[in-house]
């Protein structure tokens, strides 16, 4: 008896425990770690912070246990599944397309799900970007060029690239193209702003722990209009940005050519700048997003790829004011 116990029990137990624990571990994996940024991505962090925010380490957002609700939303969320970066909150899931897996689950442990940081209505938030109504040609260039090094301004983006299926690509793609884009930043022109701070996350924020305002100092502020709504990933909660006074018409004049400082960027981005064929549209993007591929593209070795020698020429000449006056500008069109 006790020899056949050994014999027949005792693997059937071991098996029975490894069938029921490595799905158990393997629905606990974490995402893979994020590579370091390499030293252009470093250096473009230090010189424009308000434009590459990145949070100081260590900070986590606030849990308090409890079931996070929003008005006319289909459920609750805890904030360790509002956080969740392969299951982020659907608050509103008649409101989008239904999202393939890739965009709502992502694939453990390489690839987040897209609609956690560009969220499910495509809108994102400023320090990831807005995919929305984006050509789906232009995203699966951009995902090619992540895949390939030879878009360097993202490592978490570099990695999933590789990591993702060529249907997961073209998933994504067709799923964010077909949505259209809507206003999703007010833009306001100020001299000075509140004094803010990065976030877990790497959201910008009104740091309500000090008073008074500081100067707007050629910088663009972008901030949630809501801050608790922002952190919940509340799709109905948009972005307001500071830009400096007299921007928005000095944008509007680089745009338009700038006199010889760059190329009107109606030729290639329509004339109303809403994109065309498989140039993305511009209008009502964020501010600080326009900011960062634009100097992505002058800094050598952060943004090249099949068209970014397109783009290089256009920014060769331009200084740190003249893209925030077209950030400025484009983001206060209508999309």
């Amino acid at each position: 008896m006790n020899r056949w116990f050994r014999a027949v029990c005792v693997p059937a137990v071991a098996l029975f425990v490894i069938a029921v624990v490595l799905p158990a571990l393997t629905v606990a994996q974490g995402p893979a770690p994020v590579p370091p940024p390499g030293p252009t991505l470093v250096a473009a962090q230090k010189a424009l912070p308000w434009a590459f925010p990145i949070a100081a380490p260590g900070q986590t957002r606030h849990d308090d246990g409890k079931v996070q609700m929003l008005p006319g939303a289909a459920r609750g969320f805890t904030v360790p599944e509002i956080n969740d970066p392969f299951a982020p909150p659907d608050w509103f899931p008649n409101e989008h397309p239904a999202a393939p897996p890739i965009v709502a689950t992502g694939r453990r442990p390489e690839v987040r799900a897209c609609g956690q940081c560009h969220m499910l209505h495509g809108l994102g938030h400023p320090e990831s970007s807005s995919l929305a109504g984006l050509p789906a040609a232009y995203i699966r260039q951009q995902m090619e060029d992540f895949k390939t090094d030879a878009r360097k301004n993202s490592p978490l983006m570099s990695g999933m690239a590789r990591a993702m299926t060529p249907k997961e690509l073209e998933d994504s793609a067709n799923y964010y193209a077909s949505i259209p884009m809507q206003k999703w930043t007010r833009i306001v022109e100020a001299a000075d702003v509140p004094k803010t701070f990065v976030g877990p996350g790497n959201m910008r924020f009104v740091d309500t722990k000090q008073t008074g305002t500081e100067p707007i100092a050629g910088r663009i502020i972008e901030l949630p209009e809501d801050a608790e709504h922002a952190e919940l990933r509340d799709p109905h909660s948009p972005f307001m940005a500071y830009v400096p006074p007299g921007s928005i018409k000095r944008g509007e004049q680089l745009v338009a050519g700038g006199n010889g400082r760059t190329v009107r960027c109606t030729i290639c981005h329509g004339a109303d700048l809403k994109g065309m064929g498989p140039v993305p549209g511009l209008a009502g993007r964020s501010p600080i997003y326009i900011v960062r591929q634009l100097y992505s593209f002058q800094q050598a070795g952060l943004r090249d790829g099949l068209w970014a020698d397109l783009m290089k020429d256009a920014v060769a000449k331009l200084t740190v004011d003249d893209m925030v006056a077209i950030a400025a500008y484009t983001a206060s069109r209508q999309p």
